[in-house]
């Protein structure tokens, strides 16, 4: 299941990250996004949701949203 299915404030484990797009593995990563992180959907919005990883809270439209596997 990818965190558009996710329900808000729940915090699941990140299992993969599921793209083809080099650059936007490592921008997920520079935001602590990868395996094995905790991650809870603080958000939704009509355009994607806000989420909380680590210590920091960010927003990331459904493109990013449907790349993490949760």
């Amino acid at each position: 299941m990818n965190l558009l299915k996710a329900q808000e404030g729940r915090e699941y484990i990140i299992q993969n990250i599921v793209t083809d797009d080099e650059e936007l593995d490592a921008f997920l990563f520079s935001l602590g996004c990868y395996s094995g992180e905790p991650i809870t959907v603080v958000a939704r919005r009509k355009g994607g949701c806000t989420v909380s990883i680590k210590d920091g809270r960010y927003s990331i439209d459904n493109q990013l949203a449907a790349a993490i596997e949760i």
